[in-house]
């Protein structure tokens, strides 16, 4: 079972990585945000791998941080949420943010998240809220974004992701230019309403 890898990184797209250990690629499938905090090609990186492995096939999935990982693995042992969506969950709040918004059943903030309708919020908040009150901290290794850069993302960053897919943007396309605003600087960009995060995306996508 691989847990961790090593390496440069060969390619990088938005949902994966091929990662170069000793000569052999491994392709990693990982969320727009481990995304964000990984290097640029070229250069060495370290991920936490979680293997899963079926009958017609053995897929990695990565993460920069453990809290994410955890995350991953406790959002797969609830009914109905497989890798592909617990990924998207992941890509669409952070690791702490998320921990909140289930520890007090915000339904409102979780059903906000793409592919996650009032049932499936509702199981989360049922099955998890005790088990992600155990993640208090999180745990960064390298490569990973510090935990006082992780800004908490509100409705407004919410409803640009919206507005920006609504235009026929990709979902993650967004996400990554409206995380580039938020990157440089994460306080003004808390306070920034929708109108502007759209004006900035655009300019950035441009």
């Amino acid at each position: 079972m691989i847990a961790s890898l090593s390496g440069k990184i060969f390619t990088k797209q938005i949902d994966s990585i091929i990662i170069d250990v000793g000569g052999v690629g491994y392709e990693v499938i990982i969320s727009s945000r481990t995304h964000d905090a990984l290097p640029a090609v070229g250069e060495d990186a370290f991920l936490l791998i979680r293997t899963n492995v079926r009958e017609d096939a053995i897929t990695l999935y990565g993460f920069c941080e453990q809290e994410e990982k955890d995350l991953f693995l406790l959002l797969n042992s609830v009914s109905g949420i497989g890798p592909k969506l617990a990924l998207g969950i992941l890509s669409g709040i952070s690791a702490p943010e998320l921990c909140q918004a289930i520890s007090t059943k915000d339904f409102a903030r979780l059903t906000a998240l793409s592919g996650v309708g009032k049932k499936t919020a509702q199981r989360l908040c049922v099955e998890l809220g005790e088990k992600v009150g155990a993640l208090s901290s999180m745990t960064t290794v390298p490569g990973a974004v510090p935990a006082a850069e992780v800004a908490v993302e509100g409705f407004a960053m919410q409803d640009a992701v919206s507005a920006l897919v609504n235009l026929g943007y990709p979902r993650n396309t967004a996400w990554q230019a409206l995380r580039s605003i938020q990157q440089r600087d994460p306080e003004a960009a808390a306070q920034m309403k929708v109108e502007e995060l759209l004006r900035l995306a655009l300019q950035a996508m441009a």
